[in-house]
């Protein structure tokens, strides 16, 4: 996050709801018979050559077995990237008519991939910038009614913990689309703790969301020479609270995998 506008990027956050009674209508929800095929889907190699699925739940799990310990996409090659963008334009036609009032948008959320793969964390996360700074986590949390927080914790070296923080308000647009100002970010290092840089904002389309996963696109700023970019997002821990309590005892060791953020 060497700047304001590439912190703010770094963890875009979902909206605010804009009536009383939020509804999440024509959400699919597979969760119980879907669990076991998330299972194999979650361990599906990158690079096998198969159909794009056609059911959402499949396409879920196809994306999360793309993205998953990639460094948040850091270790994909284009082609993979590639294949990822496909899975995720294929998952927006299964997206809840107005992802904006969609309550499932409140809660903790993991940066699990973005398709510009340096842009979350900024200069910390550029090819020489990881080389001293490692990324811990990339959480983004989002509280009712108007306000996100975003959060990059790393080490320096090995030896100094730090952390970039932002707070923002969530203005809706449409029934898609939210803007986020962002206050300036905040440093953490060791004892030291500063601001810096000055206000961002940006644009956001959720183009999916469900119980577990969620799907942005960022605008294009050609300013500031963002071609626009997606991201996945995955919030652990209703992950695991709900495919805990839906799968059988030979099922629960492997979901232990998703303890690890990304």
């Amino acid at each position: 996050m060497a700047t304001a506008a590439s912190a703010s990027t770094a963890l875009i956050r979902v909206p605010q709801l804009l009536s009383s009674t939020p509804t999440c209508r024509n959400f699919p929800l597979h969760r119980p018979s879907s669990i076991k095929t998330r299972v194999s889907g979650i361990y599906a190699s990158v690079s096998a050559a198969t159909p794009l699925p056609t059911r959402p739940d499949h396409l879920v799990a196809s994306i999360v077995s793309k993205v998953i310990q990639t460094d948040r996409g850091v270790l994909l090659t284009r082609d993979e990237h590639q294949k990822v963008a496909e899975v995720a334009t294929e998952l927006q036609r299964f997206c809840v008519d107005e992802p904006v009032k969609c309550p499932l948008i409140f809660g903790e959320w993991d940066v699990l991939y973005c398709s510009n793969p340096t842009s979350p964390g900024g200069g910390y996360r550029s090819s020489l910038g990881r080389l001293f700074f490692k990324t811990n986590e990339m959480i983004q949390v989002v509280e009712a009614p108007d306000t996100v927080r975003n959060r990059v914790s790393f080490s320096l070296l090995g030896l100094l913990e730090g952390e970039v923080s932002l707070k923002g308000k969530l203005t809706a647009l449409d029934e898609k689309w939210i803007q986020v100002v962002f206050e300036p970010p905040e440093l953490k290092v060791g004892g030291l703790e500063f601001t810096y840089g000055g206000e961002s904002e940006v644009k956001l389309e959720i183009t999916y969301i469900d119980e577990t996963i969620r799907l942005g696109k960022v605008s294009p700023a050609p300013k500031l020479g963002s071609r626009g970019w997606f991201w996945v997002f995955v919030d652990f821990i209703r992950t695991i609270i709900g495919f805990m309590s839906q799968l059988d005892t030979a099922h629960v060791g492997p979901w232990k995998f998703l303890l690890y953020r990304a």
